[in-house]
């Protein structure tokens, strides 16, 4: 039996060194991940990476409304002053949870990708669009970031995660990969509105949070959860408010966007812009008009809404859905226009506002 006892012991100690190192490693990826974090949180605020210096990713989308324009403007000003995008800031809080995009042959609709349009299919690839655009940060050149980054005091903390920058592309892949790791942490999705609660049992909803909801959930009323789905999520068990479909709903144009007035070579069209969204993208007038389904999680706290701004009020919102064939203006884009699920909801006054109430228990850092 000696024998067998000392195998015995030799594979007991090599498991248990075994597991030690395991342990050790997972600590190490957790540390790793945390300095990414960090890192990314960094990159994400700093203003001297605009050019002029003064604009950082968190001036449009700002911890403090969901991560979206803080000062709540229809479309946010570039680093250049006076110079505007085309489409409203969208919030970049649970932005990590879309899935790339694709078409669904089941439900005949295309799913995921991010931005309003869904032209990009990751976070890494949506940071980067931003810094390069003249008409939000306006980094001329993947040189001038480096350079920017070089010299940021955060620098050390980037050689620590990604090392020495050796080559330039592959440094603006680390620089988006930390903006990422951020916009993924618990930081940017915390889950801690007021909704949450209440599903853990922590929190009670008024009895008029609670008829919204209600109206919310019937699809034969409301109908909002047909694309803002309560649901837990099959995948991550969160309840996300979207499907990640795309949808015409007929809002009016909004003759206020900036964009309108930019100058020729950044808006040839002028105030006869139209902005087609997905189908503009596909290059596929079946699908003008649509617009990525948003989360609703902070919707009381970033206003205005839609991807051009029309609206600044969830009352508002709320009666364009329930009452837009009568109304409101035309849509800016007739064709495709979701006539099933809104525009004659016919639900009264106080069902609007019971409506109002439930969405506004969304809202991240509910006490």
């Amino acid at each position: 039996m000696a024998p067998f006892k000392r195998t015995q012991c030799l594979f007991v100690f090599i498991s248990l060194i075994t597991l030690l190192s395991c342990k050790k490693d997972k600590n190490l990826v957790v540390v790793e991940q945390n300095d990414k974090i960090k890192l990314g949180k960094r990159i994400f605020f700093d203003k001297g990476l605009s050019n002029p210096i003064g604009q950082s990713c968190s001036s449009c989308h700002s911890p403090e409304t969901g991560f979206s324009d803080l000062n709540h403007n229809i479309i946010s000003e570039g680093a250049v002053d006076g110079l505007y995008g085309n489409r409203n800031a969208p919030n970049v809080s649970y932005a990590m949870f879309s899935m790339p995009l694709h078409f669904d042959y089941e439900d005949s609709t295309y799913v995921g990708g991010f931005f309003h349009d869904g032209r990009v299919n990751s976070l890494q690839e949506q940071a980067t669009k931003p810094l390069f655009n003249p008409l939000e940060m306006n980094i001329e050149s993947v040189s001038m970031l480096i350079s920017k980054v070089r010299s940021a005091d955060y620098f050390s903390l980037y050689k620590e995660v990604y090392g020495e920058i050796t080559d330039e592309d592959k440094a603006l892949k680390n620089i988006a990969d930390a903006i990422a790791a951020y916009e993924q942490s618990s930081e940017v999705n915390p889950f801690t509105s007021k909704f949450d609660y209440y599903l853990k049992g922590q929190a009670s909803l008024t009895a008029q949070e609670l008829r919204g909801m209600k109206i919310f959930t019937d699809t034969l009323k409301g109908k909002c959860a047909n694309c803002h789905i309560i649901e837990p999520d099959e995948e991550t068990g969160k309840v996300l408010f979207t499907d990640f479909t795309y949808d015409n709903i007929g809002l009016p144009k909004n003759t206020n966007n900036p964009y309108y007035t930019m100058a020729p070579n950044y808006n040839p069209m002028g105030a006869s812009y139209i902005d087609y969204g997905l189908g503009a993208f596909l290059n596929n007038s079946s699908f003008n008009g649509q617009f990525k389904v948003p989360s609703l999680r902070n919707v009381a706290i970033s206003a205005p809404y839609f991807h051009n701004g029309v609206f600044n009020t969830l009352e508002e919102t709320v009666r364009f859905y329930n009452s837009r064939d009568s109304l409101f203006p035309n849509p800016e884009v007739p064709a495709n226009v979701n006539r099933e699920e809104l525009g004659k909801l016919k639900l009264s006054a106080q069902e609007e506002k019971d409506l109002v109430a439930f969405l506004k228990t969304l809202t991240d850092g509910y006490k």
